[in-house]
């Protein structure tokens, strides 16, 4: 429907002129901040004029958007490639050993510190959810947000290095984090994902899947970008080579939709290409001023809507003291597994790559949770467990964007105030 994201836009405009005008925060935390401060002044002014029923109107309008939808089948594709269109390959490839560590064996730890954590936090909160659906919860809040993460090296001063690190990975590790969240789903919910509920699926169907996903999507990405790369070196026409870009991106994610293999990992890698080899070899100035100036218009309008998506979500969570008191501690422990999963594999790897100055903790706090684990939560059948799992989501990403988002900076300077 077409007012949707008219209302979007309207509430991206408003609130980012507050922001400018009065908070001066950056863009992405303002719009959380301000559309989650009108969220729960809805749900305030509700509970005084219950006959208002403001916050059922606008359940229904974030139901009739479908954020998971919304997020995974389409805004999602346009944003990895354009965050991955910046991406320095020679920089990453600098990086390769630590991004894919921190891509795989990361989130694979992560997934279990968060998920048994959790298992056990639901015991002795009195919910009892069984632990595959802990799992699925410690791989939902795992991924750290590519549009946060490179939202924020826009505008930091960060070591070559360590950017290629931090951008790298919240690149990859959300593709990767997408391809376990498909496994896990499809061990929980069997039934409902094409198998056959608990345990129908041994070790090497789990291993297959994940292998089918996610070397899938990277050969997709391959071939995809080498496509478009010889249709850019073929011609001149900065208008046909930004249409070019933007067939790419809408094919290749449905080609990847269609054959059940990772779309992110994907747009990732055709991103990087076609960054890269194709700036380079396939376009003239002018073109690339064109291609680089709509993709950053295309990432900065998504960006903004999505953060207001996110801060308005607030009104569909649960109230219930004991699941906020269970979110609450969920945000330390997601805190503390981000450390854990970051600072065994890069110790594992110092003696072959010396740290830098307060990488472990750099990279542990500029792991920001974003739009993903939302869309993931949102994403999971309807259930008991879902309301529980969906607000300890949410405090873990708000905590992440407004605490985290917020204090990164000083952190960086306290390390590299050189730079």
């Amino acid at each position: 429907m077409l007012e949707l994201p008219a209302i979007i836009l309207v509430f991206v405009s408003i609130f980012g002129f507050l922001n400018h005008k009065y908070l001066k925060l950056p863009l992405t935390v303002g719009l959380v901040l301000i559309a989650l401060i009108s969220g729960l002044g809805v749900l305030l002014i509700e509970a005084v004029v219950p006959s208002l029923q403001m916050s059922e109107t606008i359940k229904n309008w974030l139901d009739a958007i479908d954020f998971n939808r919304t997020l995974m089948n389409g805004m999602l594709s346009f944003l990895l490639f354009a965050g991955a269109l910046h991406v320095d390959l020679n920089n990453l490839m600098k990086a390769k050993l630590h991004v894919s560590i921190l891509a795989t064996f990361g989130v694979i730890l992560s997934t279990f510190i968060n998920g048994t954590c959790f298992y056990y936090l639901t015991q002795l909160f009195g919910f009892n959810i069984e632990y595959i659906y802990c799992l699925i919860f410690g791989v939902i809040v795992t991924p750290t947000d590519p549009v946060a993460v490179l939202g924020l090296l826009k505008r930091l001063k960060v070591p070559k290095r360590l950017e290629a690190i931090i951008g790298g990975e919240s690149l990859f590790n959300d593709g990767v984090a997408v391809v376990i969240f498909s496994v896990l789903l499809t061990i929980a919910f069997g039934s409902s994902t094409g198998h056959g509920g608990h345990g129908a699926m041994d070790a090497n169907a789990i291993l297959g899947l994940f292998v089918k996903e996610a070397f899938g999507g990277a050969l997709l990405g391959i071939v995809a970008g080498y496509l478009t790369f010889l249709l850019l070196r073929s011609m001149d026409d900065y208008v046909l080579e930004v249409i070019a870009t933007l067939a790419l991106v809408m094919g290749a994610y449905s080609i990847a939709l269609n054959l059940h293999i990772s779309g992110p990992i994907a747009m990732v890698v055709a991103g990087v290409f076609i960054g890269n080899t194709g700036r380079q070899f396939a376009m003239s100035e002018k073109t690339r001023e064109h291609v680089t100036d709509f993709w950053h218009l295309i990432d900065e309008i998504l960006n903004a809507a999505l953060f207001v998506l996110i801060g308005f979500e607030v009104i569909v969570l649960s109230a219930e003291l004991n699941i906020l008191s269970l979110s609450i501690i969920c945000v330390i422990v997601a805190v503390l597994a981000r450390l854990i999963a970051v600072s065994l594999p890069l110790n594992l790897l110092n003696p072959i790559i010396a740290k830098e100055k307060g990488e472990i903790l750099i990279l542990t706090w500029a792991g920001l949770r974003g739009g993903i684990s939302i869309a993931l939560a949102l994403s999971l059948p309807e259930s008991d467990i879902k309301p529980i799992i969906l607000t300890a989501t949410y405090a873990v990403v708000v905590f992440s964007i407004l605490i985290q988002g917020l204090t990164i900076e000083s952190l960086i300077k306290r390390y590299h105030n050189e730079q």
